[in-house]
């Protein structure tokens, strides 16, 4: 999987590459990473700067379910909530071009992610243990954060997760700065990932 650079092309020079005043994505964009990493919050922002509709996958799973994701997690366990976040993931992904904010284990599961892989672009948005504990501390609907302690929880599943998280296709550091600005460096990044320009369709064919 090719990662991308920090470099703007232009359109005329090539269909996969974009400025980012130009830039309008041709498959759909997702956003992986950790609780707290600030996937909602700057994925609204970027759908509405690129005139996209906007998901997220864990609202779609509780409209699906009709219970919300700690009510899923306690009735029914992990394991038949990743189903069911992998469904309704693949369904949004068969869906026209926008964005998608996922849950934190979502890219973990190597079916969802193949899915990611083969119908959108994928980015992580990386944050530090110091700012997840801030963000996630505001609110009290984790359902792991209630296994152990949230510093020790975190910590496990950053060792855990983030090898896998660095597959995606782009990484972006998401900290303590203003949250316009990470959504410009994310738009600065996608519009130089070819992945970003190449609809899905066409990169199935090849």
């Amino acid at each position: 999987m090719q990662k991308s650079a920090v470099k703007l092309q232009s359109r005329k020079t090539a269909e996969a590459g974009a400025t980012t005043a130009d830039f309008v994505p041709n498959r759909t964009i997702v956003l992986v990473g950790l609780m707290g990493a600030g996937k909602t919050n700057i994925g609204r922002r970027l759908a509405a700067r690129l005139g996209l509709p906007f998901f997220d996958s864990d609202c779609e799973i509780e409209a699906a379910a009709g219970e919300t994701i700690e009510e899923i997690f306690r009735n029914r366990g992990e394991a038949v909530f990743r189903d069911g976040e992998r469904r309704v993931i693949a369904r949004l992904l068969d869906q026209p071009t926008h964005v998608l904010a996922t849950g934190g284990g979502a890219f973990m599961d190597s079916a969802t992610r193949a899915i990611i892989v083969r119908r959108g672009v994928s980015v992580w948005l990386r944050a530090d243990l110091e700012v997840l504990l801030a963000r996630v501390s505001r609110r009290s609907n984790r359902p792991l954060l209630k296994e152990g302690n949230p510093r020790a929880v975190l910590t496990e599943l950053i060792d855990r997760r983030y090898p896998v998280y660095g597959e995606a296709d782009i990484t972006i550091d998401s900290g303590d700065g203003p949250p316009d600005l990470t959504a410009t460096r994310t738009i600065a990044t996608l519009a130089a990932c070819p992945r970003a320009m190449t609809p899905p369709e066409a990169e199935t064919d090849r």
